[in-house]
């Protein structure tokens, strides 16, 4: 069984992922990965295996950037290592 997650979602990702949730032009990347991040907000709540798969996706490819990458790092970094 895995341990408790002590990394939570920082602010400033946070407020990142609520924008883009409420932006009607985000992708559908952007828009799972930002409601991953904001789940892990002041929460100790761990990525999902899926989400892990689709983060380090993303962050291995060209095709996204920035914000999207962003998200993607926060919520890599609050996956279960043991995974």
């Amino acid at each position: 069984m895995a341990g408790k997650n002590v990394k939570q979602t920082s602010t400033e990702v946070a407020a990142l992922a609520a924008r883009l949730l409420n932006n009607s032009s985000a992708s559908e990347v952007q828009k799972s990965l930002a409601a991953a991040a904001l789940a892990q907000s002041r929460t100790a709540k761990q990525t999902s295996a899926a989400m892990e798969d689709l983060a380090a996706k993303v962050l291995g490819s060209d095709r996204y950037a920035g914000e999207t990458k962003t998200l993607a790092g926060s919520v890599l970094a609050q996956a279960n290592r043991q995974r």
